[in-house]
């Protein structure tokens, strides 16, 4: 819809009544670029539906929840396109970045399974999102290109990865550092996207369980659980040249999530994880 920006009535006088050129000048029409402009707000919120709409087409393309050009699929990419949106309008320092989605399904899937009982799912899109919130409060920053270099960026908590590693592993921590395979190569989608993309979502499933119930807080357990990713293929790892590990840590192999749990709740200096 283009915006409404008046214009006519009585504002105009006479003159404008009877066709002639009021003299007025037009501040705001659609090639205006000052950040006051109505069009120009409007064609921003264009792009940012967009970029949300081939996101949300592209999220999970092997589950039926999410995709099909018809029935509740339709309804499901509806909603989450819808709480994408108003999420960028409610946080302008962050708007919506790639990836948001990712995080936004595992919630959204959720809510929608609650059984007839609870409701059916109905007020799915609203649970989601006010979860989808509290969860953003926390890792919103690592969506931040501008906080990228600060104490609170996701450099910072890379290299808070890589200090937890040596400390867990000195071994392969050093093997790591020597080949200069830097997190900043392979754990930002982990740590960005919490996880979504290395494990299947049945097993994202159960690593968020333990993610967002954890006593630690989430950001230390999404740390811990990322040096158990690590610890858990340390042999190839320690066998393996530049090529090899840095292919291996970007597309991380098949694992038992009940594996890296373990491993997370046995590493030195963290609480245990919640079963």
């Amino acid at each position: 819809t283009e915006p409404d920006l008046g214009g006519g009535g009585e504002a105009d006088g006479e003159e404008g009544r009877d066709g002639a050129l009021s003299g007025a000048a037009v501040e705001d029409h659609p090639l205006a670029v000052h950040e006051d402009s109505q069009w120009n707000q409007h064609f921003k919120d264009n792009e940012v539906r967009d970029q949300i709409e081939r996101d949300v087409l592209r999220t999970h393309p092997d589950m039926h929840f999410f995709s099909g050009e018809q029935g509740p699929a339709v309804v499901h990419r509806e909603q989450m396109q819808r709480a994408l949106f108003v999420y960028a309008k409610l946080n302008p320092g962050v708007l919506y970045v790639q990836g948001m989605n990712e995080v936004y399904a595992p919630l959204y899937w959720a809510f929608r399974q609650i059984g007839p009982e609870d409701g059916d799912g109905a007020h799915a899109e609203a649970d989601a999102f006010f979860c989808f919130m509290d969860l953003m409060s926390e890792f919103r920053d690592n969506f931040c290109k501008s906080l990228d270099n600060s104490e609170v960026g996701v450099k910072a908590v890379l290299s808070d990865l890589a200090r937890r590693l040596r400390q867990a592993d000195p071994d392969l921590g050093r093997h790591l550092e020597t080949m200069q395979i830097n997190p900043q190569f392979y754990a930002f989608r982990w740590i960005t996207l919490l996880l979504t993309q290395e494990f299947h979502f049945p097993d994202v499933l159960r690593l968020w369980d333990t993610l967002l119930s954890d006593e630690a807080g989430r950001t230390d357990c999404l740390l811990r659980l990322c040096v158990a990713m690590l610890v858990c293929v340390r042999h190839q790892l320690l066998e393996g040249d530049f090529a090899f590990c840095l292919k291996l840590l970007q597309r991380y192999p098949p694992m038992d999530v009940n594996e890296v749990l373990q491993v997370a709740t046995n590493l030195p200096g963290g609480a245990a994880l919640p079963p």
